[in-house]
């Protein structure tokens, strides 16, 4: 087989959301953001984990996620739609239950007008300046908000992956002061907000990357090995280049793998020359530049010539080679190519899948 295999541990995210729901405060409910096809890893296969596990609440970005993971989850769960009431959203969200989260007066008028008594969230900004409604616009509209009976009210941490950072603090005063009032539920806290303690974690916790193995959760499980087919091998001599624009050029007689994988899969040219890729517990190194369909490796060093290798895996996760790469965990995840071959684990759905 030519393409690369991603291999998905439905027990290990499950585990993270546990962990997640242990850290945090006692009484306090733990979602599962699953926007983006849960980062990247499969919707339809890792909400009905994060299920099993207990989630009862679920996020996604926009409305058309939410409507696919209903269809995945069936009725019960509910659904919040981050993104909120968008024009053309009404029917959707009311034949699927979905629950936006409203973030403009724009947006509560479209809602409590074309679907009353239907439930909602409303979203606040709390300084970072992306989503949710202001101070001076929540505090003129918050009392015909608050007799419709939101479910909850939110914000998001813009820099809750540094933890001494004066923002979290600023923001969490920001959020007492527009809702201690109000006797709502409320929900702050997200990964690194729930890393930060108990003071951002009011009513509902709301984990995302942590879910996925990624950083700021350094005691996550990492459910995401990705294993790339070596499709042809050739011997090089010294001075001979390899790929485009003779980035690389060999300093002593050696053997090349050409791999079947590259940046239309995800894998960035920036780790053209910088990574390692994994032969079991051996690194190997990616040499030359990273093309649309291809990567090549020098693999003069093994004893053998190798099935495939892994880029993704115990030895490098996908916070390491965003870090080589010059990005975030994040943009890894949800750019895994839709040519992979996925294979799913869990114990506790049957084997593989």
């Amino acid at each position: 087989m030519a393409t690369a295999t991603l291999t998905i541990d439905l027990d290990a995210i499950a585990a993270n959301w546990r962990a997640m729901d242990r850290l945090s405060a006692p009484g306090v409910q733990t979602a599962a953001v699953v926007k983006a096809d849960a980062y990247g890893l499969g919707i339809d296969r890792v909400a009905p984990a994060l299920a099993r596990a207990g989630a009862r609440r679920f996020f996604t970005a926009v409305a058309e996620e939410g409507a696919k993971l209903r269809q995945v989850l069936g009725p019960g769960p509910q659904i919040g739609i981050l993104g909120g009431h968008m024009a053309g959203d009404t029917e959707m969200i009311h034949d699927l239950d979905l629950t936006p989260m409203l973030n403009s007066l724009q947006q509560v008028t479209r809602h409590l007008e074309a679907l009353p008594g239907h439930p909602f969230g409303i979203q606040l900004d709390t300084r970072m300046n992306r989503l949710g409604m202001e101070e001076a616009e929540w505090r003129a509209i918050a009392p015909i908000v608050l007799e419709a009976g939101p479910d909850f009210l939110m914000s998001h941490l813009a820099c809750a992956d540094e933890p001494g950072h004066p923002m979290n603090a600023l923001q969490l005063a920001n959020f007492h002061r527009m809702t201690d009032d109000t006797g709502i539920p409320r929900s702050f806290a997200a990964t690194g907000g729930i890393l930060l303690g108990p003071e951002y974690h009011f009513d509902l916790t709301r984990p995302g990357i942590g879910l996925y193995g990624g950083q700021p959760f350094a005691a996550a499980q990492r459910p995401v090995t990705l294993s790339v087919p070596v499709i042809q091998t050739r011997d090089v001599s010294p001075g001979e280049t390899v790929g485009y624009a003779n980035s690389w050029t060999a300093e002593r007689a050696t053997t090349i793998a050409t791999l079947s994988a590259g940046y239309a899969d995800g894998l960035p040219r920036t780790l053209s020359n910088k990574v390692h890729l994994w032969d079991g517990d051996t690194p190997v190194p990616l040499i030359g530049r990273v093309s649309m369909d291809l990567i090549t490796a020098d693999i003069g060093h093994l004893a053998e010539v190798p099935r495939s290798l892994d880029i993704i895996g115990p030895h490098q996760g996908v916070d390491d080679l965003a870090t080589i790469a010059g990005t975030i965990g994040y943009e890894i995840l949800t750019s895994l190519g839709r040519r992979y071959a996925r294979r799913y684990q869990s114990r506790q759905s049957g084997g593989q899948a």
